[in-house]
């Protein structure tokens, strides 16, 4: 099934999770195809689910208990960093109901709490999946690469609300 590619390495789940098929993805998920199968730059169809939000498809892959969950992305990170990063909530949410280290570093030094700070406008999307992270155990003194912590990002930032949350939390 997966043997059919395209000139850059994608599967045909690959190619209807990017399409967002939701019908195809269905089909080919229920036919077997590999949730975990990768291309030219290390995307997967979970992989690529998670970070760009395509919900239903991730609700499938994570309902064959095929995803694996430690897979990371050509930067390193696994799917709960780039789902924060991007804003996607709902995504966040069904990931944290896995095993998915929610304090994994990627190769940047981030984690998916750091990206949410970093890579974000600190508005109401992602101080939302930042109590998700933070409620699901996220180390809220996990300094990035450069030993900078969340605290001191969303600080300079002016992030006053991820500030208060951040501090509840007992960031320091």
């Amino acid at each position: 099934m997966d043997a059919l590619r395209d000139k850059d390495g994608r599967t045909e789940l690959l190619l209807a999770t990017r399409a967002n098929d939701v019908t195809a993805a269905a089909a080919l998920i229920a036919a077997g195809a590999d949730v975990n199968a990768k291309d030219m730059i290390a995307d997967t169809p979970f992989l690529f689910a998670a970070a760009e939000g395509r919900l239903d498809i991730l609700r499938l892959i994570l309902a064959t208990g095929r995803a694996n969950l430690a897979d990371t992305n050509r930067y390193g990170g696994n799917a709960l960093i780039p789902a924060a990063h991007h804003g996607h909530p709902e995504v966040v949410r069904e990931l944290l109901k896995t095993r998915i280290d929610v304090n994994h570093v990627n190769r940047l030094g981030w984690t998916a709490l750091l990206e949410t700070i970093i890579l974000s406008d600190g508005g109401p999307t992602h101080q939302d999946i930042m109590a998700q992270l933070i409620a699901a155990g996220a180390d809220v003194n996990l300094r990035d690469g450069e030993g900078v912590s969340p605290l001191t990002h969303a600080r300079q930032r002016g992030y006053t609300e991820m500030v208060k949350m951040l501090e509840a939390a007992g960031a320091r």
